[in-house]
């Protein structure tokens, strides 16, 4: 199979997302559909960064608010809002984001470590650090999501 000429064949897709006013990326592996916003349905006793379930195509994914995730303050959905329907192994959930930007190829040479400063849910779920346009982009680890939803159950 060739690879594309804007794309190298050493590069990964990625897709960007933003949650506040920061950049944020996760594998195109790891992305199975991106969805418009809709209100999930509550499930009772569920922390607040699990504000419910939705059902996407006949399967019920549990929704993961990325900025409670992170450590962030909550916000309003609006129309920019999106849902990304994430996969690792075999969990599958929806992650609320603020907006989705865009699907880049990135060469692996060019990702840079976490910084040291991080911390607390964001030390843990940024793999790495990639420069877009003069803009840092943090590299999700979709693993890391996970386990940072299950420790906060």
């Amino acid at each position: 199979m060739q690879s594309s000429p804007a794309q190298p064949a050493s590069s990964t897709a990625y897709l960007t997302f933003r949650l506040a006013t920061e950049q944020y990326a996760l594998a195109s592996n790891a992305v199975r559909e991106i969805m418009r916003w809709r209100a999930p349905t509550p499930v009772p006793g569920a922390p607040p960064l699990l504000p419910g379930v939705i059902n996407q195509r006949g399967q019920v994914l549990p929704l993961i608010d990325a900025r409670l995730l992170l450590g962030l303050a909550a916000a309003a959905p609006d129309r920019a809002t999106r849902l990304i329907w994430v996969h690792h192994d075999e969990i599958e959930a929806a992650l609320l984001v603020d907006a989705v930007d865009d699907l880049i190829a990135i060469d692996p040479a060019h990702l840079e470590p976490p910084p040291a400063n991080l911390t607390g849910p964001a030390q843990k779920a940024i793999r790495s650090v990639y420069r877009h346009h003069d803009r840092p982009v943090a590299i999700l680890d979709p693993a890391a999501i996970f386990a940072l939803v299950q420790e906060a159950t």
